[in-house]
């Protein structure tokens, strides 16, 4: 299958060229740099050169595939909401160019939007929480698998971990770092989940292949770890000590980060395990931190 994919250079889209490629698919990745469009063209992949801003670039790499990855966005935590419109923009435009063609389109989104339970593929979300506007784009899909577009959607959980990571680990590692102790909110019992990026590579490939539209996967390979233990395996890394920050205080500590790193955000994969046969092989997100982050 000849796959568009955005986001080709990213932490995760970088994952899923190789995945791709590796099962004999063609590939044409979309960057926006000199420098990324070489390392993919070095992978093996075609390069189409675009942004999200670039409709008509978006709508062209569509048309010209036999099926669309949809990883990229504007990771811009200052604004949020406008990150939020230029992805539904590229989602919707993307669709259009798929619709009554049978064809499949998967985007990226997140499984944060239920804290305090354990999230799953059947639970839709509700678009309007602050922290989880990735569902407006869901829901876009959604209307898709409605008009001929085989659409669905790749839920990542807060942690996708490995060698290269750029997201909220990472940023944790650093803050420990620089103020010397390796903090976690309150009493820590709060959970993340996680997988490792070469597994959620794997259900990407797995659903572009065989998701029927309107499909929700899960790509969690650990429903929930205490984020105490997160910071306990970045304290001892670091060699720092580990401490507990009150609930109140966590935005004076960590920063924007702060509000994010203190609510339970647990999350399932049964569903998807069961129906797609997907089972995670990669290290968990302690032994990852202990191998890969702290040399940073």
């Amino acid at each position: 299958m000849r796959v568009f994919v955005t986001g080709a250079s990213g932490f995760v889209g970088s994952a899923v060229v190789r995945e791709l490629l590796d099962a004999g698919h063609e590939v044409v990745g979309m960057v926006r740099s000199d420098e990324s469009a070489a390392s993919l063209k070095e992978s093996g992949a075609e390069v189409h050169r675009g942004t999200l801003d670039d409709l008509d670039g978006l709508r062209a790499g569509a048309a010209a595939s036999e099926g669309v990855i949809h990883t990229a966005y504007v990771h811009d935590f200052k604004d949020m909401a406008e990150a939020a419109r230029t992805d539904l923009r590229a989602v919707e435009t993307l669709g259009e160019a798929l619709v009554d063609s049978g064809r499949p389109l998967l985007i990226c989104s997140g499984t944060a939007f239920s804290p305090g339970t354990v999230a799953s593929e059947d639970d839709p979300g509700d678009p309007d929480r602050r922290h989880m506007y990735r569902l407006a784009s869901e829901s876009a899909v959604m209307r898709l698998a409605e008009r001929g577009v085989r659409a669905s959607v790749v839920r990542l959980p807060p942690s996708v971990h490995g060698e290269g990571d750029g997201g909220f680990v990472p940023r944790l590692v650093d803050i420990a770092r620089t103020k010397g102790v390796s903090a976690y909110p309150g009493d820590g019992a709060n959970r993340w989940a996680a997988a490792h990026r070469f597994d959620v590579a794997r259900l990407f490939r797995l659903a572009l292949e065989s998701a029927p539209a309107g499909t929700r996967l899960h790509g969690v390979a650990e429903e929930g770890i205490p984020v105490r233990e997160i910071a306990e395996a970045i304290g001892r890394g670091l060699g720092v000590p580990v401490t507990s920050v009150p609930r109140e205080e966590t935005s004076d500590h960590f920063g924007w980060l702060g509000n994010f790193f203190a609510l339970d955000l647990p999350a399932s994969s049964a569903r998807t395990r069961e129906r797609f046969g997907w089972r995670p092989v990669g290290v968990g997100l302690l032994a990852d931190l202990d191998a890969h982050y702290m040399g940073r």
